[in-house]
């Protein structure tokens, strides 16, 4: 029978000792279906020598064959590695498993030049050879598979044919359930095996919003409430199961206190389908689709701090003061105080909320990389962006027939970046920064640039020479990396043509300009992907290669702009700063012209401040917003307060030009913390322990404070954000840092955060303007305004 669905996810399983690919669907008609293919298997490539005895290589590995994963066959073929034609063997087992010990035996044989493509994972493995990305429809032929057990889906089937693609853009009903926990803290950080779950809140898409809660009683009991919500998700049968922070926190916290409690959290479609840790970091639900929200938002830099409140409030979902917020360290007392309980479970209704209306903008953008990449849903949030190119790369050498590379260790080989230009110092009004649109990505296609195009210099017409750096690259046949750019770039052109079909807002519009977007961050991560030392297709001459075109990009297009009597303010990688003036149109005119590359406006600042340094300065946009970069604000080991000052006295003197009010703002801030109006969460300082705490030679605040913690009974590890606050008292400061649960307002060290957090903030931006510290700290003076420092 011929069946139509929608791909969600691929994995496997072994069934009496032979692997099973699992196609977890949606059916056209709205089931939930599973097919399985036991017709895929395991291999890998040996690269052989050249003029190699094919024959004796292939008796010899036949000769390492083995009962349990038996290799089934050894073909004979060719394929290109680095674009150039070589001999391989491919190796078939059975076993995925078996593959990592095959691939280290036949390595060791004589004639063997290499082993490749042993480690892909067999379910990718399965999307590369088939070409069956997940998030598009497919229609096959299948057998119905009757009395199969173990699977919660409507249908099990078995594949009889190929998988072949439909034209369908929209995708259909998909069942989300958004999760979020709050969790008994009484210590202030919290441990599965101690601390019950007070709350789980639940959100679907079919509009349904619950709260499961603990028991009464010291300690409270959360055995029936996990209980009732692993009922409630089989139940509710979700495709997509989404949190925020939840590969960090929610999940991992709920499989291990179910446990605790004695209860198996079986929630997947697999019976024993227990959420655990995958690739990428990610936790996975077999025959559901995880999807953390943070993984997207932490990709987002114009957003300072992560946390859900703010991210949701920067996508317009709920404004902060709109909605009800509890201090993290206060959640177990709203739940023992019986008043303030209704309170707490607002809090979690509205952190529910946020989850599920933040995936929602997530979405669309979500199912195109997925589609793209050939990477599920669940993975391509939590993989780097460098991991989601390197998969669509991976497709394309499957198809181009590209033996790809193994993923090798290397130390990092610096080499010279992109051009970042001085800065003019001071206040500049009306600027607007222009982006090369693609610079280097278009650079690469141009000059053919990759590691298979790379020659020794000296070959004439036939290559580009890259000046200054002396790498030069043939110019026929198009090289790897140009071919799966052109490629993209044709891709995204034809989406964005496809696009004029529809109304914009329509279902196949917000589809489409999804999938644009995706192409082009795929293809803007080109450059930096080739200069990653985890790279598959790493290319350290290529990269250098890239600079040093783009840096002389750059030099011409400064020139173009002051001909046209364009002030330069300042320029970084692939973006120029300018005098926002009638000539710009001009200016963009010429550039497309001479340098044959697209430049456009991305912003332009009302008014702008830069330091002498690169990469620091801070400027109000057209709609009010503050940008800042390269300060104290965007750096995530200064406490809450210093952030908050600095982001408020670059608001008040770019808005106002009154350095006077700022001065006055930061010395009411100072009383405010005098007088223990300032929260004590605004003071706290999170440091990330980088290494075990016995590798600690120097006691560090956050170290102290990390085994302070450990003294009280918490878990603390490599890796976690510890959050510390400095108290009055006698000696250094790391004997004065205290785990910020357990002070009081009254024991904050106020010289300390006046000197060392909210001054030196606010200092790397009135220092410029002739303020001192002493001025900050005593009584207000008459001021200049900021346009007597232009």
């Amino acid at each position: 029978m011929l069946i139509r669905f929608y791909l969600l996810d691929v994995s496997y399983e072994i069934h009496s000792g032979i692997p099973a690919i699992l196609l977890w669907a949606i059916a056209e008609d709205h089931r939930r279906i599973l097919i399985l293919d036991r017709s895929f298997r395991p291999y890998f490539y040996a690269i052989l020598e050249e003029g190699a005895n094919e024959r004796d290589i292939v008796n010899k590995i036949k000769l390492l064959s083995r009962g349990d994963s038996p290799i089934v066959s050894v073909e004979v073929g060719s394929r290109k590695y680095y674009g150039k034609p070589v001999k391989v063997l491919k190796v078939t087992t059975v076993k995925p498993e078996a593959v990592r010990e095959y691939r280290e035996a036949v390595k060791k044989i004589k004639g063997v030049v290499d082993v490749v493509e042993a480690d892909i994972r067999f379910s990718m493995r399965y999307i590369l050879d088939n070409d069956t990305p997940p998030c598009q429809w497919y229609e096959a032929e299948v057998e119905p598979l009757e009395g199969v057990s173990g699977y919660r889906v409507n249908s099990v089937y078995s594949l009889v044919g190929k998988l072949k693609p439909l034209k369908i853009y929209t995708p259909p009903k998909i069942k989300t359930l958004a999760l979020d926990i709050e969790v008994y803290n009484p210590r202030g950080s919290v441990d599965p095996t101690r601390d019950p779950i007070i709350i789980i809140a639940v959100a679907t898409s079919d509009g349904d919003l619950k709260l499961f809660t603990a028991s009464e009683g010291s300690p409270p009991q959360d055995r029936e409430a996990i209980k009732e919500f692993m009922n409630y998700v089989l139940n509710y049968d979700p495709d997509i199961v989404v949190g925020y922070n939840s590969n960090r926190f929610d999940l991992p916290y709920l499989v291990e206190r179910a446990s605790k409690v004695g209860l198996l959290f079986d929630i997947g479609r697999t019976r024993g389908g227990i959420p655990r840790p995958s690739v990428h970091g990610h936790y996975s639900i077999p025959g559901r689709l995880h999807v953390d929200i943070y993984d997207f938002a932490e990709e987002i830099p114009e957003i300072k701090v992560k946390s859900l409140d703010v991210v949701a409030e920067y996508f317009g979902i709920v404004k902060r003061s709109e909605r009800t917020l509890i201090p993290g360290h206060e959640i177990f007392r709203y739940w023992d105080d019986k008043s303030r309980r209704p309170k707490l479970l607002e809090y979690a209704r509205d952190d529910v909320i946020s989850t599920f209306k933040l995936f929602e903008k997530f979405l669309p953008f979500a199912i195109q990389l997925s589609s793209l990449t050939g990477l599920p849903l669940d993975q391509v949030g939590a993989a780097s962006v460098g991991y989601r190119l390197e998969w669509y790369l991976m497709r394309s050498a499957v198809k181009m027939g590209e033996l790809i590379p193994n993923r090798v260790e290397r130390e990092y080989e610096p080499y010279k970046g992109a051009v970042v230009l001085e800065p003019r110092k001071g206040i500049h009004e009306n600027i607007a920064v222009l982006d090369f649109t693609s610079m280097y990505p278009n650079i690469m296609i141009k000059f053919n640039i990759g590691p298979d195009t790379y020659v020794n210099c000296g070959c004439g017409d036939s290559c580009y020479e890259i000046p200054g750096v002396n790498h030069c690259f043939r110019k026929e046949p198009p090289g790897f990396y140009k071919s799966v750019l052109e490629t993209l770039i044709k891709l995204r052109r034809s989406v964005r043509e496809e696009m004029k079909r529809y109304e914009p807002g329509s279902p196949e519009y917000v589809i489409l300009d999804e999938r644009q977007r995706a192409l082009k961050i795929l293809a803007n991560a080109s450059y930096g992907y080739m200069g990653w030392v985890g790279a598959r297709w790493y290319f350290r001459q290529g990269a250098e290669a890239v600079t040093a075109v783009g840096r002389e990009i750059i030099r011409k297009a400064i020139e173009i702009a002051e001909t046209l009597g364009l002030e330069v303010i300042y320029g970084d990688t692939d973006s120029l700063f300018v005098s926002n003036k009638p000539e710009v149109n001009k200016f963009i005119d010429e550039v497309m012209k001479v340098l044959e590359l697209e430049i456009k406006v991305d912003k332009i600042y009302r008014r702008v401040f830069f330091t002498e340094a690169k990469k620091r300065y801070v400027g109000i946009l057209e709609d009010g917003r503050i940008d800042i970069v390269g300060f104290e604000a965007v750096r995530g080991d200064w406490s809450e307060i210093a952030k908050e000052v600095q982001e408020n006295v670059a608001k008040i003197v770019l808005e106002t030009g009154d350095v006077k009010r700022a001065v006055d703002y930061v010395r009411n801030v100072i009383l405010e913390l005098k007088n223990q109006r300032i929260p004590v969460e605004k003071l706290v300082i999170w440091k990330t322990l980088t290494k075990s705490l016995d590798e600690y030679e120097v006691s560090a605040p956050h170290v102290t404070v990390a085994r302070k913690m450990i003294s009280l009974g918490f878990k603390v590890e490599k890796g976690d954000k510890v959050g510390y606050v400095i108290v009055r008292g006698e000696g250094s400061i790391s004997s004065r840092a205290l785990p910020y649960f357990m002070v009081k307002p009254s024991e904050v060290d106020v010289d300390y955060y006046t000197k060392h957090q909210i001054i030196p903030a606010a200092m790397r931006i009135l220092e410029y303007f002739g303020v001192s510290e002493k001025q900050l700290e005593s009584v207000s003076r008459a001021g200049k305004t900021l346009f007597d420092f232009r």
